[in-house]
């Protein structure tokens, strides 16, 4: 595991599978990278919300809350959630139902098994992390 990892985030994935944990580091990493690549989000407050690790646009207020862990206490699949009040899994489905498995409004599901698709991931991730800046 990565030793940057936050305590609190740590101890969430120790209690997962290796693979999972891993699938969810990558995701975690992707996060961050996308925040990084774009000034308007700003810093991310990383934190747990109801046991998962929450990533928040808390300084500029740009986004909805990002939460990533295990999905339904699978070991095969994880998931990218947003807030489910938001129109954005509707929109990310119309962008990328060929390619990304969704459930209900706030999830996006991926299987442990396959490698994230990080081109279409970055862009809702994106999306996300600016969901308050749409006109």
């Amino acid at each position: 595991m990565n030793a940057k990892l936050p305590s609190q985030t740590q101890s969430v994935l120790d209690d997962h599978p290796k693979a999972m944990a891993d699938r969810l580091v990558r995701l975690r990493a992707l996060i961050l990278e996308t925040a990084a690549g774009n000034r308007a989000v700003g810093p991310l407050e990383e934190t747990l919300k109801w046991g998962q690790p929450a990533f928040l646009t808390s300084t500029t207020k740009s986004g909805t809350t990002i939460r990533i862990n295990r999905h339904k206490n699978s070991d095969d699949h994880y998931a990218l959630y947003v807030h489910c009040q938001t129109d954005l899994v509707e929109r990310y489905k119309q962008l990328y139902g060929n390619i990304l498995k969704f459930e209900g409004t706030r999830a996006v599901v991926f299987d442990v098994g396959q490698e994230i698709p990080t081109k279409a991931v970055k862009h809702i991730i994106a999306m996300a992390l600016t969901y308050h800046l749409r006109p």
